[in-house]
């Protein structure tokens, strides 16, 4: 039965095209092609990813934070209850108005003391403001580095400037070592992602971001296997090309130099939306849906390849939406904060405090940061 299914799964026609066979494509001659195999070695590089990550946040984002100021806002903690703690924990951190009464005559507080404390509560969970400057500075890392090789890998092929070239003896392309690199490198980051994506800060795009790690690797390692490679590193190197500046605007806005925050976003809008909405639909996206059909009919994994293609066009989609509607309150001079931010609720101090009969006047909590909120990757 298994032996079955794996025949199956690995029939040429789902992943090659016409009468090629995988037997085309072993290594002769001196010329080495993609192997599935290849994609093994992927996952304990993104293990070693997340170490690296873990000395990179502790060893130079840490000090970086301290050199650029970045400074936490004092956060006042909940105090032990618990009868609080405890619905806090197994029932909803939102109470409604009838289980906020229902929790005041159990814990012998008023109501506004009751909504006071789950406030304070949820603001403790909320990531600190060097978590999310930690995670800011190494994707940004990562990113710049990656575009940097990600040209250097193809800015010297044929293909680059003429996609008909992309498809040239398709699929018997050899790969080079630049590539193969290139490839695995990328491809571990993303796995890394999303094996930290439960630890990393959460935002509203919370799903998004996860439908978008799956179909990144998905499409990958497919393109990878079905030796779409020249495809493939051109698509990662247009991802790439924005990745890095929205990165460092939540960096300058994390240490509050808003000015350079919002110069650097406007940058990171246009480059954005003239890569993933122009580029890579009217490219790209032209470039793997047509020209592969002046080859060899289509088969399975052409549409597969197209669909995935499709499923991150319509994430960039919706990223674009929230892009444009942050510079449209920019430009018109509102206040602009990050769509997907989850920020800290404030307080109301004096009407607590008077509901509560007074004492020591709480200040005003209030951590949410303009235009950015932390990770990423509106894309892939």
């Amino acid at each position: 039965m298994l032996q079955t299914l794996y025949d199956y799964f690995w029939w040429e026609r789902l992943w090659l095209p016409g009468n090629l066979t995988w037997a085309d494509l072993e290594d002769k001659d001196g010329r080495v092609y993609a192997k599935a195999s290849d994609l093994y070695m992927t996952l304990p590089l993104a293990l070693l990813f997340l170490i690296i990550r873990y000395f990179f946040e502790l060893y130079v984002a840490t000090p970086l934070a301290s050199l650029l100021n970045v400074k936490e806002k004092t956060r006042l903690r909940a105090p032990p209850n618990p009868t609080l703690e405890h619905f806090y924990l197994t029932s909803g951190k939102q109470p409604k108005q009838i289980e906020v009464e229902l929790l005041s005559r159990q814990s012998g507080l008023s109501g506004r003391q009751v909504e006071r404390w789950f406030r304070r509560r949820r603001n403790q969970d909320r990531p600190s403001l060097l978590k999310k400057f930690r995670e800011a500075s190494w994707r940004f890392t990562f990113y710049l580095i990656a575009f940097i090789a990600g040209m250097a890998v193809i800015v010297d092929k044929p293909w680059f400037y003429d996609m008909r070239k992309v498809w040239e003896g398709y699929p018997i392309q050899s790969i080079i070592p630049s590539q193969y690199w290139y490839y695995m490198i990328e491809l571990s980051f993303y796995w890394s992602l999303l094996f930290s994506v439960a630890s990393d800060v959460k935002r509203k795009d919370f799903k998004e971001q996860i439908i978008h790690h799956v179909a990144t690797i998905v499409l990958v390692s497919f393109s990878w296997v079905v030796n779409y490679i020249r495809a493939g590193t051109l698509i990662m190197a247009l991802h790439d090309s924005s990745d890095y500046l929205l990165e460092s605007a939540k960096m300058f806005n994390y240490a509050g130099w808003k000015n350079t925050c919002n110069n650097i976003f406007i940058v990171f809008a246009a480059v954005f939306i003239i890569t993933r909405l122009v580029i890579l639909p009217f490219w790209m996206l032209y470039c793997t849906v047509l020209y592969p059909l002046e080859l060899y009919p289509a088969f399975f994994g052409y549409y597969f390849f197209n669909v995935m293609m499709t499923v991150l066009q319509a994430l960039h989609i919706f990223w674009a939406y929230l892009i444009l509607r942050m510079a449209h309150k920019f430009i018109t001079g509102k206040l602009v904060e990050d769509e997907r931010s989850d920020r800290d609720e404030t307080e109301s101090s004096e009407g607590e405090e008077a509901a509560s009969g007074g004492g020591i006047k709480s200040r005003p909590l209030a951590n949410g940061h303009p235009i950015l909120n932390n990770n990423h990757r509106k894309t892939d």
